[in-house]
């Protein structure tokens, strides 16, 4: 299966004649969205309106583009401006079924990676539920919050929206442009003249121009995943610069993080899960005790193992001036409607 997996994705972003026999799925994939997009907009189906302000940050790609580090930049940009946000999000890959709010002890097996890395970040009210609808009702009616942001969701038109946040990995872009499954994309390309903000996860490559809303992951610190130790990229680096170091990424885009790993000079061997990967023990056989770097979003769900020399990566969504200016724009005059 990670087999298969992985070479279909390549086809996304690579070149493979696969592509072209599946094409006849793709656009049968691209009339059922159109269609059901369109129920809702004419009222065909019916959708919900929350209470307060609903900021909805997701992508037209499948698979990971870097939406959930903007989502906790965002978190902390609106509780800087003394506002009460709250988040929702499907729990892609975790075991709970139902609605819950994440507790202080609730294992990323149980309730998903992204929501853990999230609280743990930002310690707002997270709701878990693949009924978004029912997940903004509950997180409202059990937490003070003026604002929800959902994480993904771009396409859970059930749910009303009044923002909607589009992130792009800059690095991979939209692939081949071709919808699911020969291509990698949710929806047309299109989509994205439609959403309010389309932010690109990353700056350097051509397909971002200046004046284009972005944002760089810069590393805050490495700490062990005991919390023992915590210190600089340079601090390690400088450590362990004779060694080899094992790093683990079961992210959208895993070898942006080998990249910048691999741009401080550390020598790496490089382990690539796919994201959302569920962790064992015998991931880990024969190195479990060799010194190892991981994702933030990986160590969540590596505390429980046995792993002596492990270490995780803290990022930082670094917004870019355009970016803010629009947050500015957009944000601050939808949040002063409710007051």
């Amino acid at each position: 299966m990670k087999s298969a997996r992985k070479t279909l994705e390549n086809a996304w972003y690579g070149s493979n004649p696969v592509v072209w026999l599946l094409l006849p799925l793709s656009w049968l994939f691209c009339l059922l969205s159109i269609m059901r997009r369109r129920a809702y907009r004419l009222g065909l189906k019916k959708s919900f309106k929350a209470e307060v302000p609903l900021i909805v940050v997701g992508n037209i790609v499948a698979g990971g583009s870097g939406k959930t580090p903007l989502l906790i930049a965002l978190c902390e940009y609106l509780l800087a401006r003394g506002f009460r946000p709250g988040v929702v999000s499907r729990g892609y890959g975790g075991s709970f079924d139902g609605i819950r709010q994440l507790g202080e002890n609730d294992p990323a097996a149980l309730v998903g990676d992204e929501p853990s890395m999230i609280v743990s970040r930002t310690g707002v009210p997270l709701v878990v539920g693949a009924d978004r609808v029912a997940a903004v009702d509950y997180l409202l009616a059990s937490n003070d919050c003026d604002i929800v942001l959902s994480d993904d969701g771009l396409q859970h038109y059930r749910m009303q929206r009044s923002l909607e946040i589009a992130v792009i990995d800059a690095e991979r872009g939209l692939g081949n442009g071709f919808c699911l499954p020969a291509g990698p994309l949710r929806e047309r390309k299109s989509r994205l003249q439609e959403v309010d903000i389309v932010v690109y996860n990353g700056g350097s490559t051509a397909a971002v121009t200046d004046g284009q809303c972005s944002y760089q992951l810069k590393i805050v610190e490495i700490s062990r995943l005991d919390g023992s130790e915590q210190m600089s990229l340079e601090s390690f680096a400088s450590r362990y610069s004779a060694d080899t170091i094992h790093a683990v990424a079961g992210i959208g885009n895993p070898s942006r993080f080998f990249s910048q790993m691999k741009g401080t000079g550390l020598t790496l061997i490089e382990h690539g899960f796919p994201d959302h990967h569920h962790y064992r023990q015998d991931d880990f056989s024969g190195w479990q005790h060799d010194t190892i770097i991981m994702t933030e979003k990986d160590a969540v769900k590596c505390h429980r193992l046995d792993l002596s020399d492990s270490w995780q990566v803290t990022v930082q969504a670094a917004m870019s001036a355009t970016l803010c200016a629009k947050l500015d724009t957009l944000l601050l005059p939808l949040m002063s409607k409710q007051d």
